[in-house]
């Protein structure tokens, strides 16, 4: 499948956010995460030849859990990986890998830093194969289903 993965407004990783990651919520303001406002917020896209959106995530600068506090140097950025979502029927394909690549890219070209998220365990395997590795235990979240921290350090190119 023919696609391209570039840098979006948030906004237009709304619509798949809700089909894929809270169907339960049909207000757009219920979709809304802290800090996708934030000028240091970035959002990136899969989109196909027509344009349509087929996997998104969101990255913006948030400090870890304190669970991660210990094992990271003072003054390090600290960024967060959100909102990732791949439609279902073109999973497995690489699109959502591809997506999370170019988040870390654009990590990367920050200079780097430790690139975090809550993973849902489903998608643990995608995350692993970046170099993520899990901290904790795994949690449910009573909306979203289960979780893990996962996290990775990346390296300034």
């Amino acid at each position: 499948m023919a696609f391209t993965v570039r840098r979006v407004p948030v906004s237009r990783t709304i619509g798949l956010r809700q089909a894929v990651l809270r169907p339960q919520h049909v207000k757009v303001e219920h979709l809304a995460l802290p800090g996708d406002d934030e000028p240091a917020t970035v959002a990136f896209a899969a989109l196909d030849t027509g344009d349509a959106v087929l996997a998104v995530a969101r990255i913006g600068p948030e400090a870890p859990p304190s669970s991660l506090d210990a094992s990271i140097p003072p003054g390090t950025p600290a960024w967060r990986l959100r909102g990732m979502a791949t439609r279902p029927d073109v999973r497995n394909l690489g699109i959502g890998s591809a997506v999370l690549h170019a988040g870390i890219d654009h990590v990367i070209s920050l200079g780097g830093g430790l690139l975090w998220c809550n993973a849902r365990t489903p998608a643990i395997g995608l995350y692993r194969r970046a170099d993520f590795i899990t901290s904790g235990e795994e949690w449910v979240d009573p909306l979203l289903g289960p979780h893990v921290l996962m996290w990775r350090w990346v390296l300034p190119g």
